[in-house]
């Protein structure tokens, strides 16, 4: 997707009409990008403050609401949030019944940090009709707790709506550093991944597209897709697999193979695990 920043009215119908494509060819589960509705290269918090929404009692919520309700499928979507005199990167999480919940960005990447709170909702896991849903906001992916506090929890899928960059160093043609990572965090977590990026330049600054959906096995079993034009992925996945394929072979089970007598179970966070 490629929003038009600060066009919140035109940015919430044009991911109406790529939710419905995406519904047409029947998904159940749809990732929209990192701040969907807003854009992302804010000048000011004040700026910042004027564009964003209460969640989920805002207008972007609602249509996005509706359009779930309409098509029965469930959405992650990255948001601007006011909360009170707070903002966030947030996520929301929607199903056919209506709103399900919200994650905050927990690791706010350069000058998101003159204008947002951190994160203060950890990573909840929802559960949900098609399975156990995380959800990470772009640089949270380059932290592995991430991904692991999420499996521990019993998630099967981290939704990853995001606004990747490139990377110093990156060669020419070589794939987003992020979709190492993802597929790496897949792997050693035995979970599905979704990552939708955004495309396009605002406001000077270039993302880096390549959204893409990997398996539990680590590899793509969808995109990455175009660097610069927007792009609906689909993929059918059982999300179930993930946990049940945890069991490597005879010995080995990534999850219950942790040393947990050398470092804390849940890496300190005094979160309970879920079933892995």
């Amino acid at each position: 997707m490629q929003p038009a920043f600060g066009d919140v009215a035109a940015n919430v119908a044009h991911s109406l009409d790529l939710i419905e494509q995406a519904a047409a060819r029947g998904a159940k589960l749809v990732v929209l990008p990192e701040l969907a509705n807003t854009g992302y290269m804010f000048s000011s918090r004040e700026e910042a403050f004027r564009l964003a929404e209460e969640i989920p009692s805002g207008p972007t919520v609602a249509a996005w609401t509706d359009c779930a309700a309409r098509h029965g499928l469930h959405l992650v979507a990255g948001i601007t949030e006011r909360a009170g005199g707070d903002l966030y990167n947030s996520a929301v999480v929607i199903g056919p019944e209506g709103y399900i919940g919200t994650f905050r960005k927990v690791h706010l990447w350069n000058e998101e940090n003159l204008y947002f709170e951190p994160g203060n909702l950890g990573f909840p896991v929802f559960h949900t009709a098609i399975g156990r849903i995380g959800v990470a906001i772009c640089y949270d992916g380059w932290f592995p707790e991430t991904y692991r506090l999420c499996a521990l929890q019993g998630a099967d899928i981290v939704c990853v709506p995001t606004n990747w960059v490139p990377i110093p160093g990156q060669a020419e043609g070589r794939e987003a550093m992020a979709n190492i990572l993802a597929m790496a965090a897949a792997h050693s977590n035995s979970l599905f991944i979704a990552c939708a990026d955004r495309v396009g330049t605002e406001r000077g600054q270039l993302f880096e597209g390549q959204s893409l959906i990997v398996s539990y096995t680590g590899w793509p079993i969808a995109g990455p897709a175009s660097r610069d034009g927007e792009q609906v992925l689909t993929a059918a996945l059982d999300l179930g697999a993930a946990r049940r394929m945890r069991n490597w072979n005879a010995f080995n089970q990534v999850l219950r193979d942790r040393r947990t007598d050398v470092y804390d179970q849940m890496l300190g966070t005094g979160l309970k695990p879920g079933w892995y």
